[in-house]
């Protein structure tokens, strides 16, 4: 299961690709069931081209059929922003989802970066094929989806194969508790390439423990991290979601344009890196699996 990310903001203009609409018919009228619970498609009243896709009643995808590259959750653009800027932001990229819902990530890349090759893994078997009924999503290679647990999934995948993993793995409100844990930061440096960058959904509430800890288990594996949120998620003001970054690269993460560009977004939030997003961690524990007998 994907983002928890409840608000669905119209995204600016920029990365408008021009292309028909993507909707594939037809569409379920209310919620339809899946192994993990029910999915269900709700039109946007403001935009006769948006539609949310609820997994379980959560908001969890929201595509843009007249335009693939465009991405309205507030998380999601954020992760745009550190992918925009690994390169002129037009390179075709290798990217593992770990959480695919709607794929509308998956599918901003594809129109962003054309020759991108991606894998989307999704634990409920019946969701993927569902959503690609649904949906013009692209093709494989292009976009891969496979069925299964994300932490099982990524093991499997060869070293050195993706400049990118993004994590959006939700049981209810909560991220499973074996996939944000240092070993579970070892496979994902093991799968990506020099230079490549781990994008995390967390979604945490006062007093952003989870958050916290999570920051300082990427630190115990990356060489350098960051965390994107609103003020107002990060002065404790309610339940939100927290991107957090880390890579092996140096001129990524601390670069003053970054900083302005979270600034900038239609919600304005806030970098947090170096000495800031330390005293954030403060004694956070890294996180780590159970000692097995």
């Amino acid at each position: 299961m994907a983002a928890r990310d409840r608000s669905a903001r119209r995204p600016s203009a920029s990365h408008r690709a021009p292309t028909r609409p993507g909707a594939r018919a037809p569409w379920p009228d209310g919620p339809v069931a899946i192994p993990t619970g029910t999915v269900e498609l709700v039109r946007d009243p403001d935009d006769p081209h948006g539609v949310t896709v609820l997994v379980n009643g959560v908001p969890s995808s929201y595509l843009d059929l007249a335009d693939p590259a465009a991405l309205a959750f507030e998380y999601m653009q954020q992760m745009a922003l550190v992918l925009d800027r690994l390169d002129d932001g037009t390179q075709p990229i290798d990217v593992v989802h770990l959480g695919a819902a709607g794929c509308a990530l998956a599918r901003a890349v594809h129109a962003r970066r054309p020759g991108s090759r991606q894998v989307a893994v999704e634990l409920d078997a019946a969701l993927p094929e569902l959503v690609r009924g649904w949906f013009d999503l692209p093709r494989s290679p292009a976009l891969r989806i496979r069925a299964g647990d994300a932490r099982e999934q990524l093991a499997a995948m060869p070293d050195a194969s993706a400049d990118v993993v993004v994590r959006d793995v939700f049981a209810g409100s909560t991220t499973p508790a074996h996939v944000v844990t240092r070993e579970m930061a070892g496979e994902v440096v093991r799968v990506l390439r020099p230079g490549g960058v781990y994008l995390v959904n967390c979604a945490d509430r006062p007093p952003l423990a989870a958050a916290r800890s999570e920051c300082a288990t990427l630190a115990d594996a990356f060489g350098d991290v960051a965390a994107v949120a609103e003020p107002g998620i990060l002065r404790g003001r309610g339940y939100g979601n927290l991107v957090l970054v880390g890579t092996d690269r140096t001129d990524l993460l601390g670069s003053a344009a970054l900083a302005r560009a979270v600034r900038s977004l239609p919600a304005p939030a806030r970098l947090l890196h170096g000495e800031e997003l330390a005293a954030f961690v403060g004694r956070a524990p890294v996180l780590r699996d159970p000692e097995t007998p």
